[in-house]
């Protein structure tokens, strides 16, 4: 029985099983054989040569993806936001290969991908789909194109192609320590008390792995299949921007039902609707800000700002300009929303806000 026929056993099993408290350790062990087979199934795709998939440089500020069926308006949406041209056609799979461009936006250059389109069953193989979703597991966020005429049926079977790829959108990562150890047997503690999970199911399932010594905490109420996620070790958590395309094609009820569901925004590439929002949106989910430098006498530079992560302090614009910086670094003045009064006197540990102004003063 080849891996792929296991995990459909798994799947009917875990279908059929009944969900209360006395199969909820049956369970627990079932995800958890289901999650080894799907490791092994990915572990091929880690092995293989160079220059099969469809990776590019990584460049700019940030990387954004593009993920759909085909005929959902990827093409298009990257030819109106960068002025890179995708070959735009109105049959499926028009692109084949990884397309990129550039979208300048407050100063920052973000890398948009725009990917062949996947199909269902791509987490298997099919239609080259695990290349495909391999490079969207390096991206910053995640735009998942839909065709809005179809309503919501893409989006479920698009994320669970992505879950079973190991790619966990809009979740954080689970606050759960695990660590392996040589001997001393399976030392288990949590700091809230557990309603999803408890100390009997994380052994059977640490079993399950052939792990019998381990050092786990839990420090949140996490479910099974987090500390699966955990143990698994592989699992990347992206944003995720739900991109409803074709607005034009239905009524104006469903466009308003479907803008208002987390995480989505609807556009009509076709008609140039919302880009500009959704732009304003993808800049939001990055994280990024722009801090602007000072020399001493000068006006600040408005020009060429240092684009950086949110949350970013005053050691990182030292790091961005000259490593060396910091070993000269007296003190600092900030000109923005994150001081108290401009200027203001500040250390290495200052968090900046978008559109701050620096002047760092040197010993």
């Amino acid at each position: 029985m080849g891996i792929l026929e296991k995990i459909a056993e798994v799947e009917r099993e875990i279908a059929r099983t009944q969900k209360n408290k006395a199969t909820e350790y049956h369970l627990g062990l079932l995800k958890a054989k289901l999650a080894r087979y799907r490791q092994q199934l990915l572990d091929p795709v880690a092995k293989q040569s160079k220059g099969e998939g469809f990776d590019v440089m990584k460049s700019g500020d940030a990387r954004v993806a593009l993920v759909g069926f085909p005929s959902v308006g990827k093409s298009t949406f990257l030819g109106r936001v960068t002025k890179t041209k995708s070959e735009v056609a109105s049959y499926e799979f028009t692109t084949l290969t990884c397309i990129p461009g550039v979208l300048e936006y407050k100063g920052a250059n973000v890398q948009i991908l725009d990917l062949p389109g996947i199909i269902e069953g791509a987490s298997q193989g099919k239609g080259r789909g695990r290349q495909v979703i391999a490079v969207a597991r390096t991206a910053d966020v995640i735009i998942m194109m839909l065709d809005a005429v179809k309503g919501d049926v893409q989006r479920e079977l698009l994320e669970k192609e992505l879950d079973t790829m190991g790619i966990r959108l809009n979740k954080n990562k689970p606050n759960i320590y695990f660590k392996q150890k040589k001997g001393g047997g399976v030392s288990f503690t949590s700091t809230v008390t557990l309603t999803k999970c408890s100390e009997k199911l994380v052994q059977l399932i640490l079993h399950e792995y052939k792990i019998f010594n381990a050092e786990v905490l839990f420090r949140d109420d996490c479910t099974t299949d987090e500390f699966i996620d955990v143990l698994c070790g592989n699992r990347i958590y992206l944003k995720c921007l739900y991109c409803y395309n074709k607005i034009d094609q239905i009524a104006i009820e469903e466009v308003d039902r479907l803008s208002h569901q987390p995480h989505s925004v609807v556009i009509s590439c076709e008609m140039n609707l919302n880009l500009d929002y959704l732009v304003e949106i993808l800049w939001y989910y990055l994280g990024l800000v722009t801090v602007y430098t000072k020399k001493r006498g000068c006006r600040p530079d408005f020009v060429d700002g240092i684009i950086l992560r949110r949350g970013c302090t005053v050691e990182h614009v030292c790091h961005s300009i000259h490593r060396s910086i910091i070993d000269v670094f007296k003190y600092a003045l900030v000109w923005g929303t994150s001081t108290k009064y401009s200027p203001q006197r500040v250390g290495l540990t200052h968090c900046l806000n978008h559109d701050d102004v620096i002047q760092i003063i040197k010993k």
